[in-house]
């Protein structure tokens, strides 16, 4: 599996062949983004939990593409708003890890807060 800076790389290279670099501006791929995980969620969202959980293969396939597509705009989003990925993932599982410990999270569903 590449890390995530070759992925940003080669999303980045992607973008600058096709001159997008003027329509990459946070908003928009906020926005893009946003749309890309409403894709993921109309996939699943009149299904039951149970066949959600057990995706058939087709389904899973177009899981797979949707999930990418979210992956690659967060990817792409990150490196214009010069975000290192893994920093901020590594700090925020941190800090969750403080904010929700084990003893006293286990099983229980967090209230949002």
């Amino acid at each position: 599996m590449a890390d995530l800076e070759e992925l940003m790389r080669q999303m980045r290279a992607f973008s600058d062949a096709r001159d997008w670099g003027r329509f990459h501006d946070l908003k928009s791929l906020t926005l893009a983004l946003a749309g890309e995980v409403g894709e993921v969620a109309e996939l699943v969202q009149w299904l039951p939990a149970e066949r959600a959980m057990t995706a058939d293969p087709p389904l899973r396939e177009r899981l797979g593409d949707e999930l990418a597509d979210v992956l690659l705009y967060l990817l792409r989003l990150a490196d214009v708003a010069g975000v290192d990925l893994s920093d901020a993932v590594l700090g925020k599982l941190a800090r969750n890890g403080e904010r929700f410990p084990v003893a006293s999270f286990r099983g229980v569903a967090p209230e949002r807060q």
